[in-house]
C-alpha cells in the first residue's frame, strides 16, 4: 500500500458499528433487480457480494420501496411486500458479504412524488400540488395526513424486516435528489400549512418521524444513514445551475441545508449521505464527465464543520491521492458508485498500489443510469460483466485458436484481451501507430479525460498479457488469406462521412488533433455529440461557436443520451455561449461564409472554420472482402455498426467469450 493512501484503509464506526475501511459502496437504481417477490434476484446477490470481495467497506444497496403503493412494480425490491421471502434472498447474501469483513446497508425509499417518470407511476402525489417533472400536464395531487402517517409506518417495518433480513443498518432515501422526501423540505414545493408544512421543522417532519420511529422499533444502537442534498441548484422549475454559475436559488441553499443537517442529526440520523441536486438540477446528482473529479467535497467540508456524525461523500473520488485528501477535512467514508460498477476490485488494487489497473469508470451513464428509463438494470459501459457476475464470467478455452484482429479501436482491444485471457493466441494488426482509433480524438477535450484513462488502461492490459500488436500495418485480403490465423476480427472502425460544398471543410478529428487550425468564428455542421463536444471545447478555449443541425433538437433529443448529460451538456453550450441552430440545413460553405436555411428564412453566417460533425459511417470494406473466406470471421464496432463506446466494448466481449 501507498503510505499517502493509508487513512483509506483505517477502521470507522458509525453508532457503533465497526467498518473495516473509509471506502462505501454508493447506492445505485435496483430497476430490474427484484425476484418477484420483492427479494433480490440471485443475480443481484452475486453483485454485491462480488463489491465485497473486492474490499469495500460498506455497501449501500441501490432503493429498495416500502411499499409498492405509488409506483409500478418494475422491478425493485420491497420488503414490506413478503417480509419471509424478502429475508430468504438475502439474509444468505449478507452472510457472504459479512465473511469478507463488509457491512451492508438497505437504503429504502418512500417514493417519487413529481419527480417520477409517468410510466413509473401509479398514483400522482406530492407533498404539495405539483406539475410532474418530465410532463406539466400532469398534475400531482397533495398526500393526505394519513397517507404520511402510512408511509412513516412503512419505513419503520421495512427497517425491522431489513435487520431481521441480516442487513447492518438502513439507509434512508431520501432528503435527496428531488425526491419525495426532499420536496416535502424544500419550500418550493411544499406550501402545507398543517403539521408536515409551514417552518424548516415542520417540513422536515416526515423525515424526523422515520427515524425516531425506526430507533423506536429496531433500537438506538441501530445505524440509520441518510442520503442527503444540501444544495438543489435550481433556478427554477426544470431550470438546473452550473458550477460556478451565478443564480438565485429557489430550492434548498447552504444555510437552510445545513440546519436542516443540525435538525435531522438530532432527531437521530447516524451518518450524512451526501451530495447536492435534485431532478431539475439533475446533472448535480448523477454527474457527467462534464464536472471536475471529487465536486462534493465543498459540501462535505461544510457539513463536517457542523454535526457531529460520519459523512460519506461520493463524487469521482475514485483517485486515491484525492480520497485519501478528501478523508483530511471533507468526509470521513469515501464513497464509490460508477467506479464500483466500470471495476469491483478497486477498493483492493488500491490497497494493493496497483491504481494503474483500475479500469476507468468514463461517467458516459450508458450503461448505468441510461438504462433505468427502459427498464434494465444497471451495468457499466466498460465492464460487460457488471451485474451479470456468475453467468457472464470468462473461462478457458479447451481449443486454443490463433486469432488474427484488424484494427486497435475499443473493440479490438476488448476482443484481443478477452481472447488472451480465455487461452487464445491473438495478434492485433494496426494501420497507425497508437491504439484507440476514433476515441484518442474524442478525448483531447479535457473534460474527456476517463476517455484517454481507458485507452491507457486497454494498452497496460494488452502489455501485461503479451499480446502481439504489429503497428504500422494495413491489413488486406491477400495478407488475411494467407495467415495461419483460424479466426479473424474485423474492426477497422468508421469514417466521417463526406460533405460537398463549394469550399473545403475540416473534420472534427482534424480540428481535435490540431492536424488543421481554427479560425476565431467556427461553425459545426451536425449536433451530434461530436458536434457538440467540439464546440464546448472551442468555445471554452475563447472561440465564438456556431452549432447548425437539422433536426428539431441537438444531441438527438431528451431521449438521444442519457439525461443527465443531455441536460448538462445543453447548459454548458448556453453558458459559453455557443449559438444553436435546429430545423436548419447548411446548403453551402463558400468564401468564408456559410448559407443556412430554416423553415421560414435564410442566414449567412461568418467563418474563418466550418467543421464538418454530421457523423460516420461504418468502414467495412475489408470486411465484405474476407467474410466468404473459410475462416472463423467477425465484424465488430463500428465498422459493423456506428454506436458507441459501450457497445463497441459489449460487442467484442460477448463474441471473444464465445470463440
Amino acid at each position: 500500500m501507498i503510505k499517502a493512501h493509508e487513512k483509506l484503509f483505517e477502521p470507522i464506526k458509525i453508532n457503533g458499528l465497526k467498518i473495516k475501511n473509509r471506502t462505501s459502496m454508493a447506492p445505485m437504481g435496483l430497476v430490474a433487480r427484484s425476484d418477484g417477490n420483492g427479494g433480490f434476484t440471485k443475480v443481484t446477490q452475486e453483485y454485491y457480494v462480488e463489491r465485497a470481495r473486492g474490499g469495500v467497506g460498506l455497501i449501500i444497496t441501490g432503493i429498495a420501496l416500502v411499499d409498492y403503493d405509488e409506483i409500478l412494480d418494475f422491478g425493485l425490491p420491497c420488503p414490506t411486500h413478503n417480509p419471509m421471502l424478502f429475508c430468504a434472498s438475502t439474509y444468505e447474501m449478507n452472510e457472504k458479504i459479512h465473511a469478507y469483513g463488509s457491512k451492508i446497508f438497505l437504503q429504502i425509499t418512500g417514493g417519487l412524488g413529481r419527480s417520477g417518470i409517468p410510466g413509473f407511476l401509479k398514483k400522482w402525489i406530492a407533498p404539495s400540488p405539483h406539475q410532474n417533472r418530465f410532463d406539466p400536464s400532469i398534475e400531482h395531487r397533495e398526500m393526505s395526513v394519513e397517507e404520511i402517517k402510512i408511509l412513516v409506518g412503512n419505513f419503520v417495518k421495512s427497517a425491522a424486516i431489513a435487520k431481521k433480513a441480516g442487513f447492518d443498518g438502513v439507509e434512508i432515501h431520501a432528503v435527496h435528489e428531488g425526491y419525495l422526501l426532499d420536496q416535502f423540505a424544500i419550500s418550493f414545493f411544499n406550501q402545507r400549512t398543517d403539521e408536515y408544512g409551514g417552518d424548516l421543522a415542520g417540513r422536515l417532519k416526515i423525515a424526523t418521524d422515520i427515524v425516531k420511529g425506526i430507533k423506536k422499533v429496531c433500537g438506538d444502537d441501530f445505524p440509520v444513514s441518510l442520503r442527503y442534498s444540501i444544495k438543489s441548484f435550481m433556478k427554477g422549475l426544470r431550470e438546473g445551475a452550473l458550477p460556478g454559475e451565478d443564480f438565485t436559488e429557489v430550492g434548498k441553499d447552504y444555510e437552510e441545508g445545513i440546519a436542516a443537517a443540525k435538525l435531522l442529526v438530532e432527531a437521530g440520523y447516524d451518518a450524512l449521505n451526501v451530495d447536492a441536486g435534485t431532478y431539475d438540477s439533475w446533472y448535480w446528482n448523477h454527474p457527467p464527465m462534464y464536472f471536475e473529479d471529487g465536486m462534493y467535497r465543498e459540501f462535505g467540508k461544510m457539513l463536517k464543520a457542523e454535526v457531529d456524525v460520519p459523512i460519506i461523500l461520493a463524487g469521482r473520488m475514485d483517485n486515491p491521492d484525492l480520497a485519501s485528501a478528501a478523508l483530511e477535512d471533507c468526509c470521513d467514508l469515501v464513497s464509490y458508485g460508477r467506479p464500483l460498477l466500470a471495476d469491483s476490485q478497486i477498493v483492493n488494487k488500491i490497497q494493493r498500489g496497483e491504481w494503474d489497473d483500475v479500469r476507468p469508470c468514463l461517467s458516459c451513464h450508458d450503461g448505468c443510469m441510461g438504462r433505468i428509463p427502459a427498464g434494465q438494470a444497471i451495468s457499466c459501459a466498460v465492464n460487460p460483466v457488471c451485474g451479470r457476475e456468475s453467468e457472464y464470467s470468462l473461462s478457458k478455452t479447451e481449443n486454443p485458436k490463433k486469432v488474427l484482429i484488424i484494427g486497435g479501436g475499443l473493440a479490438g482491444m476488448e476482443a484481443a484481451r478477452v481472447c488472451k485471457l480465455r487461452g487464445h493466441d491473438v495478434e492485433i494488426v494496426e494501420k497507425s501507430e497508437i491504439l484507440g482509433g476514433n476515441i484518442n480524438p474524442g478525448a483531447v477535450p479535457d473534460f474527456k479525460r476517463h476517455d484517454r484513462a481507458l485507452i491507457r488502461w486497454y494498452e497496460k492490459q494488452l502489455r501485461d498479457l503479451n499480446v502481439s500488436i504489429r503497428f504500422g500495418f494495413e491489413a488486406d485480403k491477400e495478407f488475411i488469406e494467407n495467415s495461419a490465423a483460424d479466426v479473424i476480427i474485423a474492426a477497422t472502425g468508421a469514417k466521417p462521412i463526406e460533405l460537398s460544398f463549394s469550399d473545403e471543410t475540416a473534420t472534427a478529428v482534424d480540428i481535435l488533433n490540431d492536424k488543421t487550425p481554427c479560425g476565431e468564428n467556427v461553425v459545426i455542421i451536425g449536433g451530434g455529440l461530436v458536434g457538440c463536444e467540439t464546440g464546448l471545447w472551442l468555445a471554452e478555449k475563447g472561440k465564438k461557436v456556431s452549432v447548425v443541425e437539422m433536426a428539431p433538437d441537438i444531441l438527438g433529443g431528451p431521449h438521444g443520451m442519457p439525461m443527465m448529460n443531455y441536460c448538462m451538456l445543453k447548459d454548458l453550450l448556453v453558458y459559453n455561449k455557443v449559438d444553436i441552430l435546429v430545423n436548419s440545413k447548411v446548403e453551402d460553405v463558400k468564401n468564408g461564409e456559410v448559407i443556412v436555411q430554416n423553415c421560414t428564412k435564410k442566414t449567412t453566417l461568418a467563418a474563418d472554420t466550418v467543421i464538418n460533425a454530421v457523423g460516420y459511417k461504418v468502414n467495412d470494406v475489408l470486411y465484405e472482402s474476407i467474410k466468404m473466406l473459410p475462416k472463423e470471421t467477425y465484424n465488430l464496432g463500428d465498422s459493423r455498426q456506428v454506436k458507441n463506446i459501450m457497445y463497441a466494448i459489449w460487442d467484442a466481449y460477448e463474441v471473444a467469450k464465445n470463440i
